[in-house]
């Protein structure tokens, strides 16, 4: 049944999917590039018009995307926007080779992650990607800039709104069109949203320029979903079958289903051009390649179904 939209709520919500680079990037084994091509083509003909296809960063972090130089080429023909994440002015480089024109940097409101994901300070990464998203803009691109830990983190624990909203106008400042606000360790509830999204409006932030990517651990996903929806967000990150976590949280648990988010999308009347059972099918069949269940309840509700 379709329903209108409730007042307060957007009448239609972007989908930044992110199941191919950061859902896949948590796994133990490499995927074949030809598989990742496939997801990717997938998820398009599903309807989801931005996909993250990769990350152009050195193999000896992150070895499950070194074929990052195969694939791209592979996606040429799919209908949809396709970000990739660069951790630097090499990765950069390597991207725009390639025609990329949608470039992610990947920052922290803490020190400790910091210092172990990007092996620099806050300051010292900023001053990093200020050349990277510099060049970026210069050549045209669309550059979004995440900042992870936003809410907790394993180190430091309850991270101060203040903090937050400070490093983020910092990734604004230097040029970044959005801004994608990470609880990497899933630790947010829907007041600690609503508190940091009222926070950053009221440092000059526009929600417009926000969004939002959530992590399931405390199963608040959806519920955080709802209540920056209710606050005027309208890109909200997910992952195709709830792949994913971060290789350098470890108690970082999986993203928030794509199907999740569409059902309860779907339910609000709350429009996403995605087709559920289409998603569906593609999640069940990259399951089957990685040879695990989905951990997304619908796609175990949906697939059970038929």
């Amino acid at each position: 049944m379709t329903v209108p939209a409730p007042a307060g709520l957007p009448p239609r919500v972007r989908i930044h999917e992110v199941g191919a680079r950061d859902g896949l990037q948590n796994e133990k084994t490499a995927v074949p590039t030809e598989v990742k091509a496939e997801f990717v083509h997938r998820l398009a003909a599903a309807g989801l018009t931005t996909i993250e296809a990769t990350s152009f960063v050195h193999p000896k972090w992150v070895p499950q995307l070194a074929d990052a130089e195969q694939l791209f080429p592979l996606l040429s023909d799919v209908p949809a926007d396709l970000p990739v994440l660069v951790p630097n002015e090499r990765g950069l480089d390597r991207a725009l080779a390639l025609g990329a024109t949608r470039i992610a940097v990947f920052g922290s409101a803490t020190e400790t992650f910091a210092a172990r994901n990007l092996n620099r300070t806050v300051a010292e990464s900023l001053a990093m990607f200020e050349p990277v998203v510099g060049r970026a803009k210069e050549a045209g691109a669309h550059v979004r800039g995440y900042l992870s830990m936003c809410f907790g983190d394993p180190w430091e624990g309850a991270v101060p709104v203040h903090q937050v909203v400070r490093v983020a106008k910092d990734l604004l400042d230097l040029g970044c069109d959005e801004l994608s606000l990470g609880d990497t360790i899933g630790v947010a509830t829907p007041g600690h949203v609503q508190a940091l999204l009222g926070e950053l409006n009221a440092a000059g932030v526009g929600t417009d320029r926000i969004g939002v990517h959530f992590h399931d651990t405390y199963g608040q996903a959806l519920s955080n979903t709802l209540a920056a929806l209710q606050h005027g967000v309208t890109t909200v990150d997910a992952s195709a079958g709830g792949l994913g976590g971060c290789p350098y949280a470890k108690s970082a648990t999986g993203n928030l289903a794509t199907e999740d988010l569409v059902w309860m999308l779907d339910g609000l009347g709350i429009e996403t051009g995605v087709d559920l059972a289409a998603l569906t099918a593609t999640s069940v069949w990259m399951a089957e390649r990685l040879g695990r269940p989905s951990p997304s309840r619908t796609v175990r509700a949906l697939s059970h179904k038929e």
